[in-house]
Formats: structure tokens, C-alpha cells, sequence
């Protein structure tokens, strides 16, 4: 179960989340998607969790904006 506080690592990154860069859940809200800063600044965009993993939909063919995939630092492989 992903909580508010929980460590993610970015897996496929775009133009607003860094592959490889660790991101802190923020609150959700409801039980599917929650917030995801996208660094130091209030900037965010609301993340999904489903049975495709955790992940930030754009929804757009430019690869700057493609979307972002994450996993939970605490485990192996895609929650």
C-alpha cells in the first residue's frame, strides 16, 4: 500500500521528472492518485497508481512530455 511520505524513484522520466531521481508522495486524492512534485518547487501533477504501476499520464505524442513511470524505492520491481 503507497502512503503519503512513501519514496519513489523516476524509471522513464520526461521534461517535469528526472529518470533516476527520487520523489516523495504527496496527499492523495482518493484511493488511485495522489500528488507528485516535481521538485523543490509547489509545481506538481497528479500521479496514478493502477495495475500498470505507478506513473504521471501526459497524454501527448511530444517525447518531452511523455509520460513518467515510478517505483517504490523500497522495492524490486514496478508496484
Amino acid at each position: 500500500m503507497l502512503r503519503t511520505g512513501d519514496k519513489l524513484m523516476c524509471t522513464a522520466g520526461n521534461v517535469f521528472y528526472i529518470e533516476g531521481k527520487g520523489y516523495t508522495v504527496g496527499d492523495f486524492v482518493n484511493e488511485k492518485y495522489f500528488v507528485l512534485k516535481t521538485g523543490s518547487s509547489d509545481e506538481y501533477w497528479y500521479a496514478t497508481i493502477d495495475d500498470e504501476g505507478i506513473h504521471v499520464r501526459f497524454n501527448s505524442m511530444n517525447r518531452e512530455y511523455s509520460d513518467a513511470c515510478f517505483i517504490r524505492t523500497d522495492s524490486q520491481q514496478c508496484a
